[in-house]
């Protein structure tokens, strides 16, 4: 099966339409990531269909899930901690009507976004250079999203402190998780209330195409982020909200 085929396959899969333009796209991220993975470290997952099933499918998961149910979702979203693009890519490349900032903390991963960004030839994308907590110190940025997604690898308490603040009043925040998390999300509790925010539903399920079970946990922003948080560079992981 080519590479083409595996896309389109693993798509029916997860029962998203893909059109001819989006396939395309899909590949040359795809290889983008592979050309620039030998040149630094953007991820461990390298074959082909792994990189379809657990990156691109993977971070598509609201939609197939049915907690993201159009497929032009003319929201303003961030990604943080975006690393190599994921999930706001592959959700911007589903939803062209996405306006999307990625942000992240190494500058090295930025250059691979931009370039990204410029060979996909995606419109209403911007990266941001800089850490969690001061983009969401940044008055230009806080409570102006709808949506917030990371798939970063944090604890939820301090992905909330990260992305809580971002969203309007009203706004979506949608954290990937690994398979168990109940007792994660329990100790989050707190954290979500405190920063303005109602944990809404958990969606537990595998991901289409692998035995890999993931958690979606979305959170509503009910009420404004008291103004001392996100708190400065570092603390929210080293002392985080419970």
């Amino acid at each position: 099966m080519d590479k083409k085929e595996i896309i389109k396959t693993a798509f029916a899969l997860a029962e998203l339409e893909i059109s001819p333009e989006q396939t395309e796209q899909f590949m040359a991220y795809a290889s983008l990531l592979s050309e620039w993975n030998g040149k630094m470290n953007l991820t461990a997952i390298t074959d082909f269909n792994e990189v379809v099933s657990k990156h691109f499918i993977d971070s598509l998961a609201p939609m197939y899930a049915d907690l993201l149910q159009t497929r032009n979702i003319g929201k303003k979203t961030a990604d943080i901690g975006t690393g190599a693009g994921f999930p706001g890519i592959p959700l911007k490349i589903m939803n062209p009507g996405m306006e999307l900032t990625l942000v992240d903390s190494l500058n090295k991963r930025i250059d691979f976004l931009n370039a990204v960004i410029k060979e996909l030839g995606l419109k209403k994308v911007r990266t941001v250079h800089a850490r969690a907590e001061d983009f969401g110190r940044d008055p230009l940025n806080r409570e102006k999203y709808d949506l917030c997604v990371s798939r970063a690898v944090a604890d939820l308490a301090v992905l909330s402190e990260y992305c809580i603040p971002l969203l309007s009043k009203g706004g979506m925040f949608i954290a990937y998780k690994g398979g168990d998390a109940r007792e994660e999300i329990r100790n989050a509790e707190r954290a979500v209330k405190v920063l303005g925010g109602k944990i809404l539903k958990e969606k537990e399920f595998m991901i289409s195409g692998t035995d890999f079970k993931r958690t979606l946990v979305v959170v509503s922003k009910i009420d404004h982020t008291p103004k001392k948080f996100p708190r400065k560079a570092g603390m929210p992981k080293k002392s985080p909200i419970r």
